[in-house]
C-alpha cells in the first residue's frame, strides 16, 4: 500500500510540476532540437520542423525554408559536426496552439548569440516554424559594427 501511496504522491508532483510550466514541451523540444544539432541527427533536427519552416541565420542574406535549409545542412551532418549550441534563459509564451520563444545560445565558433522563433502545434506535436539565430551587438560596438558592414558593401 505504501508503494501505491509513493507512486500515486509522484504521479501528483510531477503532474502539478508539469502544470506550474505550460513551456515545459516547447523547452523539451528545443532542447531535444538544439541535441539533434549537436550529435548530427539530421533525421530528427528536420523532423522537429513544420513544413513551413523558415531559417533566418546571422548573415543578412539566409533566409531559408525548410528544403532550402536542409540543403545547406546537409553537408555538415553528413560530416557527422553539425553545430553545438547551448541554450540557456530561455523565455516561453503560449497562446493556443502558437508560441514564440528567445534564448540565450552559447557557442564555441560563434560566442553568445541569440535564438527566436516561433512553434506550432501540429496534429498535436510542437515543431519548430521558424527560427533567427543572431549574434548581439554590445550597443558600445554597433556603429564601428555597422560601419564594416558598409565598408563591405559598398566593395561588393
Amino acid at each position: 500500500m505504501r508503494t501505491v501511496a509513493a507512486a500515486l504522491v509522484l504521479v501528483t508532483l510531477a503532474s502539478s510540476a508539469f502544470a506550474a510550466d505550460p513551456g515545459a514541451p516547447i523547452n523539451r523540444m528545443l532542447d531535444d532540437w538544439h541535441h539533434a544539432a549537436a550529435v548530427a541527427d539530421e533525421a530528427h533536427y528536420f523532423e522537429v520542423m513544420s513544413p513551413d519552416f523558415v531559417f533566418l541565420g546571422t548573415d543578412a542574406s539566409e533566409r531559408w525554408n525548410r528544403e532550402a535549409f536542409r540543403a545547406f545542412a546537409h553537408p555538415y551532418f553528413a560530416k557527422g559536426t553539425a553545430w553545438t549550441f547551448t541554450p540557456h534563459d530561455r523565455h516561453v509564451t503560449i497562446v493556443g496552439d502558437v508560441a514564440w520563444f528567445d534564448e540565450k545560445l552559447d557557442s564555441a565558433s560563434y560566442g553568445d548569440c541569440r535564438g527566436t522563433g516561433v512553434a506550432r502545434r501540429i496534429r498535436g506535436a510542437w515543431k519548430v516554424a521558424q527560427y533567427n539565430l543572431t549574434i548581439p551587438i554590445p550597443n558600445d560596438l554597433a556603429k564601428s559594427v555597422v560601419a564594416m558592414i558598409r565598408a563591405k558593401q559598398s566593395t561588393n
